[in-house]
């Protein structure tokens, strides 16, 4: 592929298939999803069994509305497989495996072969792209290396585009901060909670990071709020554009915001077939409507994904971008299913609680949630600090907390108690933040 190294703002890694007819989209996935499914059934043991069960054969998918006809994939099932049974090719065959921590069971693997590898690196170049990097840029990558597939999945998008990389992984702040300032890379990537914590440290260290050549973040991992954004988008002098994925379907690029309108997640569709189903009932739910976010990928060989429920509650749109691109948008991850916190009857998601916090008068944009049993009910505390150079005397600190406790309750519905605190008491993040602690 001729890559341009202009820096034109209507950069594309790849026009003719970010800007396909919708008609033409929906072509190219039928085609690919019979293939996909072909070697889910034909390879994978778990699928087979599924599909049979089912009732379903991928001989019989005459068009991708069909895919509503077959079961779907959850974590579990990955989980009740490990760690290789459901790998669509032989072990040998795979160029890598990649793994979730595995904090609250068996870790989740996937594998890739060397095509899907290419394949990858290929969606996080045109994701970064759209994020409005170029080629020769320097990008500062301060994911973590390793079994997670943010730092690596980043690093080989960079290059693929044609960049230049700087791998520094996540930790040592105060050694990021130096290598930000002394190296001057155009782009920083990262989760939005580290990002926030690098601005922090830059600020103690008296160095301005919005004077800095960087003008472009792209980050991921966790669920962040447009307040967030903005929090960002000031202390660091930079567009932070939102970038999703997930390791169980290829790790980050499976959808990306454009720098342009900053107003949803452009999903990959030559390689994803995006859903939206009612988490009660299961039924697929039109365009517009909030839901889960269901993925069947379309083009993996070690390891294809059906129906896999991300668990993600979101809204999908196909009305035309800015941009000029036709993939249809993701409207902002606002959290996870099973991530929902029900207080005294009230549905209650952490991002809710950000969206809140962040940008509050005299709180620094840090915080945590505890769970907790008060009797038979589960009931919340929120932390949260000060910014530096405020009173935090008894007196100062419960105002605030009443303050804060006053605006949870407007807006979001439920009583909770609030603990301020003085500043730098809340945990910082070097990866994904720890937004909940449940004590229940």
């Amino acid at each position: 592929m001729q890559m341009q190294t202009t820096m034109e703002p209507d950069f594309r890694f790849d026009d003719a298939v970010e800007t396909l007819p919708r008609r033409r989209i929906r072509e190219l996935q039928a085609e690919r999803l019979r293939w996909s499914l072909g070697q889910a059934y034909d390879n994978v043991a778990h699928y087979r069994a599924a599909f049979d069960r089912a009732g379903v054969s991928p001989a019989r998918l005459r068009s991708v509305d069909d895919i509503r006809h077959f079961p779907f994939t959850v974590k579990s099932d990955l989980r009740d497989n490990y760690p290789f049974g459901l790998f669509a090719r032989p072990l040998a065959d795979l160029a890598r495996v990649h793994a979730s921590s595995g904090t609250t069971g068996k870790p989740t693997v996937v594998g890739y072969t060397l095509g899907d590898i290419g394949r990858w690196s290929d969606l996080m170049a045109r994701s970064m792209a759209a994020a409005g990097i170029r080629p020769g840029d320097l990008v500062h990558n301060a994911y973590g290396y390793g079994l997670f597939t943010g730092g690596l999945g980043a690093h080989y998008g960079a290059e693929r585009l044609g960049c230049v990389v700087v791998p520094v992984s996540g930790g040592g702040t105060e050694r990021q901060v130096t290598l930000l300032k002394d190296f001057g890379p155009v782009a920083l990537c990262s989760t939005p909670s580290y990002a926030l914590n690098i601005a922090e440290v830059a600020e103690r260290m008296g160095v301005d990071m919005a004077a800095l050549p960087v003008r472009r973040g792209l980050f991921g991992a966790e669920p962040w709020s447009n307040e967030l954004r903005r929090q960002l988008d000031t202390r660091l002098g930079i567009k932070a554009v939102d970038i999703y994925g997930l390791s169980e379907i290829m790790g980050p690029g499976v959808a990306c915001e454009c720098d342009a309108a900053r107003d949803g997640l452009h999903g990959w569709e030559d390689h994803f077939l995006f859903e939206i189903i009612d988490p009660e009932t299961l039924e697929p739910l039109p365009m517009g409507e909030t839901g889960e976010l269901v993925i069947t990928t379309l083009t993996k060989e070690a390891m294809p994904m059906v129906r896999y429920r991300t668990r993600d509650i979101t809204r999908l749109t196909d009305e035309p971008c800015r941009c000029g691109r036709t993939h249809l948008r993701i409207l902002r991850v606002d959290g996870r299913d099973d991530d929902m916190m029900i207080i005294r009857g009230v549905n209650v998601y952490p991002s809710q609680v950000e969206a809140v916090l962040v940008g509050l008068q005299g709180l620094a944009p840090h915080y945590q949630i505890r769970l907790f049993k008060e009797g038979p009910l589960d009931a919340m505390a929120v932390e949260v600090e000060l910014v530096a150079g405020l009173p935090n005397d008894a007196a100062a600190l419960a105002g605030k907390a009443a303050e804060v406790r006053h605006h949870i309750k407007s807006t979001i519905g439920v009583t909770c108690t609030v603990r301020v605190n003085a500043p730098g008491k809340i945990p910082r993040s070097e990866g994904k933040a720890v937004r909940v602690v449940d004590q229940r």
